[in-house]
């Protein structure tokens, strides 16, 4: 143990911390490495999320146009459907007025009695 007391105090002390320096540096180093490889994986998959979530903004864009499209449609299948139950109604109102003519003739005129005959005919009653 002496020995290597009387071998550490014959090494200057300024060798003794440039060694410890150059240890100090050659471990930074090492760090300095890993944590740059450490960024790199990291950026990475940064521009991977970017890619997805772009690809997310879009499908969604196209949903959205696509779900405005059938709004649209669904819309447009509505006005057109009214049209058509008031041009039915509108063509089947002559009709309907004669047969209810023709009902009241055979009644005797009272629309009761007529209402009361044609309701007692589909009950069976």
């Amino acid at each position: 143990m002496n020995a290597v007391l009387a071998v550490l105090k014959a090494i200057p002390l300024w060798l003794l911390l440039a060694l410890a320096a150059a240890g100090v540096i050659w471990w930074q180093h090492g760090q300095i490495q890993d944590a740059r490889a450490n960024a790199a994986d990291l950026a990475q998959q940064v521009g991977q999320c970017q890619q997805a979530r772009d690809n997310l903004v879009a499908l969604a864009n196209e949903q959205g146009k696509a779900l405005g499209d059938l709004q649209l449609a669904a819309q447009q299948r509505k006005v057109a459907a009214e049209k058509a139950v008031a041009d039915a109604r509108a063509s089947a109102e002559p009709d309907y007025q004669a047969a209810n003519r023709l009902q009241q003739e055979r009644t005797g005129g009272d629309q009761c009695v007529a209402a009361t005959l044609i309701i007692d005919k589909e009950l069976g009653l």
